[in-house]
């Protein structure tokens, strides 16, 4: 791999988890987000394909709106940093 190329699989990223430990899956993110959203992206996003900057904040929100609306009270939302490790 040249210098020039971007590492695209980061690993498992943090919001994998954080998703099973809500008991979360793919589909609650994909409905709570209020910007479009894939499924594909979500699973994207958990197995650690690189996704860019806008993206990771739309799945953060949708985490976010997805604790919400399961009535769930957060100490503080979740923030990208907290989700993905790059």
């Amino acid at each position: 791999m040249g210098q020039d190329e971007i590492e695209r699989n980061m690993g498992v990223q943090p919001l994998e988890g954080i998703l099973g430990g809500l008991g979360l899956g793919n589909h609650d993110l994909v409905t709570a987000s209020e910007e479009p959203i894939t499924h594909k992206a979500v699973q994207r996003a958990r197995k650690g394909r690189r996704l860019t900057k806008h993206m990771q904040q739309r799945v953060t929100a949708a985490l976010n709106r997805a604790v919400s609306l399961q009535g769930r009270t957060v100490e503080r939302a979740w923030e990208v940093s907290d989700l993905f490790t790059y």
